[in-house]
């Protein structure tokens, strides 16, 4: 089936070519903007993925084929949001203003990779990258629900995939979405694919949109290979969350054009006419089509973009690769706020046989 040819909210067809006028905020400089992040954050995922085959970083979840939704996300939130993302959202992180380097800290297997600050040092809420499928969207609830009672009219946006929609997570959070009229926003990530399962038996529903109608909130489906459309999107419900007016649903129909993650193959179960046909709807080369033919772009400028998104990258990969490693004991420091009595002398067990190692002695 070819989900581009469902009923969705888009602005730029998959040919760049407008089927609708763009709204007042769609000026040149925003949408320059939104292709230079969407450029960088592909470049940064191609330079990810090459690390983890040299060994330099862990199992990784790209996220080639949903710019669009990820820099959407991060220049509809304010600082004082907060985002409660899954584990492919760094573009939208990084564009709110963490570092690079943290994301690869995080694929790395440094806890420090999670605390986020932005790159002023001013304090970050943001949670952490959530890995176990769809129980972020419980956090946000909570999150949503203390920002209701701070009375303050900030938001939180939450982020899934297609496949965490079917878990009970999904599901209860977005009830308690409903009848606590909460200040939060679920972005559904449709990729079409739950690791090798796909779309079309992980649910009977044409949208999985539709599942708002449980939860009592508005619910639409946005081409998400449309940038434009995205934001949006986003724009609108961000807003009606401000205003005390609840949460929202939106399906972001995409397509997984990677393997789910650098442990997987997908060719076992994804046919190369598919992929293919996938990579004519990807949204980077859809903006650039549309700003090519509106004489926004040219080939200088992207020649120009390709050396600075690489540049960009490159200086982070580089901090990454230059700092110091945890020490050792820190395994053990994240485990309790208060450690147990138990894990003390552990602790300091280790200290010491590190210590040992460190001057050329070994048990």
């Amino acid at each position: 089936m070819n989900v581009q040819a469902l009923p969705m909210h888009r602005f730029i067809d998959y040919q760049g070519n407008l089927v609708k006028p763009l709204p007042n905020w769609a000026d040149e400089n925003t949408l320059l903007q939104f292709y230079r992040d969407m450029v960088i954050a592909r470049v940064y995922d191609a330079k990810a993925v090459a690390l983890q085959r040299t060994g330099k970083l862990g199992t990784y979840p790209s996220h080639l084929g949903a710019e669009a939704i990820g820099i959407a996300i991060g220049h509809s939130l304010t600082r004082a949001d907060v985002f409660v993302p899954y584990y492919r959202d760094m573009p939208a992180l990084w564009v709110r203003g963490i570092a690079i380097e943290k994301n690869l800290q995080y694929w790395g297997g440094d806890e420090r990779g999670s605390d986020f600050e932005f790159e002023d040092g001013s304090p970050c809420t943001d949670l952490p990258f959530c890995v176990p499928i769809a129980t972020q969207c419980t956090h946000a609830v909570g999150v949503a629900a203390a920002l209701k009672i701070k009375g303050n009219h900030n938001v939180a946006l939450v982020t899934c995939g297609d496949g965490a929609t079917s878990k009970g997570d999904f599901l209860e959070s977005l009830n308690c979405a409903g009848a606590w009229n909460i200040p939060l926003v679920f972005v559904v990530n449709n990729n079409q694919w739950a690791i090798s399962v796909p779309r079309t038996l992980q649910c009977g529903a044409e949208f999985l949109a539709d599942k708002a109608v449980g939860g009592g909130v508005p619910g639409i489906t946005v081409d998400g290979n449309d940038v434009i459309a995205m934001f949006d999107t986003i724009l609108e419900a961000v807003g009606r969350a401000r205003k005390g007016k609840g949460a929202s649903l939106i399906e972001a129909i995409s397509y997984r054009l990677s393997d789910h993650t650098t442990a997987d193959d997908a060719s076992r179960y994804r046919n190369d006419s598919e992929l293919q046909q996938a990579w004519d709807y990807e949204p980077i080369k859809r903006l650039k089509s549309y700003l090519m033919s509106q004489r926004m772009w040219s080939d200088k400028q992207e020649q120009q973009l390709t050396q600075e998104a690489k540049a960009i990258v490159e200086a982070a990969v580089a901090r990454y690769l230059a700092m110091a490693p945890q020490p050792p004991e820190s395994t053990f420091d994240y485990l309790y706020e208060t450690p147990t009595k138990e894990l003390a002398p552990q602790r300091d067990t280790l200290i010491n046989k590190t210590l040992r190692m460190q001057g050329g002695k070994h048990d």
